[in-house]
């Protein structure tokens, strides 16, 4: 379901005029990010639990950290540049056209990727320089950060403060222009004056709120809010958003958006049609 929607989501905004507009250029790396995550961790997930338990190599233990924790820190960053999206359309729409152009646009989607996996590079080459024994045994459903440190027995305490510094710029910096993106929305919608023009304003980034509580929520309470060791209610947070974020994500912006479901109609009637040329 989760594959299947986000490719859903990708296929249709690249299909139509929608990949012109700013919030759906932005809406498809976002539904990339989320399908390269679930394909990284699920099918090996499912392998853990039908089989209670699986082994993994050092590499491939790193490598799936790598890209799981750089489409963490991509989508950190693509939920940002789609707050600042909404603020400027709603906050500043007269110069929405000249402020977020293509060429912006392109910069900031290409930028989030790159930094995202930029940073994480950097973690798992500090990684690779510690020493490792004991049962290598990893009490989780993938290779997170945290259980991997507990396999360890060198000093990490370096390994943290670089993270906690990245954890910072990646998640909570990120967060902190979102929270204050939205602080300017909600105090443009209170000035307008009709209720159905506040209504109809504050649909148009609703679903990306949504999303964004969910996604931070989890991600604050885990890497910058530990509660030391990683129990059992820190597996659950790492399943909300490992699971539950990248499958949610289509399904708010697919039932949430007439856009999204009128090019889906469209699409389905387009097959529609062209089925019986085919045969």
């Amino acid at each position: 379901m989760t594959v299947s929607g986000n490719l859903l989501i990708v296929t249709l905004v690249s299909s139509s005029q929608l990949s012109q507009s700013p919030m759906y250029f932005f809406l498809s790396h976002l539904s990339v990010c989320d399908f390269l995550f679930s394909s990284n961790i699920v099918p090996n997930m499912m392998h853990i639990t039908l089989k209670g338990g699986s082994t993994i190599s050092f590499s491939g233990c790193l490598i799936q950290f790598y890209i799981f924790a750089s489409c963490t820190a991509t989508e950190c960053y693509l939920l940002t540049v789609m707050s600042f999206d909404r603020f400027v359309a709603i906050c500043a729409p007269l110069h929405y056209t000249i402020v977020v152009n293509s060429k912006l646009c392109l910069h900031l989607a290409i930028w989030s990727w790159l930094l995202g996996f930029l940073f994480v590079l950097i973690t798992v080459l500090l990684i690779c320089q510690l020493d490792f024994c004991g049962s290598m045994t990893i009490d989780h459903f993938y290779c997170d950060f945290i259980p991997m440190l507990e396999l360890s027995c060198s000093d990490v305490s370096p390994v943290v403060l670089e993270t906690f510094f990245f954890a910072i710029v990646i998640v909570l910096l990120p967060f902190l222009a979102v929270l204050g993106s939205y602080v300017s929305i909600f105090w443009t919608i209170i000035g307008i004056p009709s209720s159905t023009g506040r209504k109809k304003t504050f649909s148009t980034c609703s679903s990306h709120l949504l999303v964004v509580g969910t996604y931070y929520g989890s991600l604050l309470s885990i890497y910058l809010f530990p509660s030391g060791g990683h129990s059992k209610n820190i597996k659950m947070l790492s399943l909300l958003y490992t699971l539950g974020t990248p499958l949610l994500n289509p399904l708010i912006y697919f039932f949430r958006n007439q856009k999204i479901q009128r090019q889906f109609s469209r699409f389905s009637v387009f097959k529609k049609n062209i089925q019986p040329i085919l045969r």
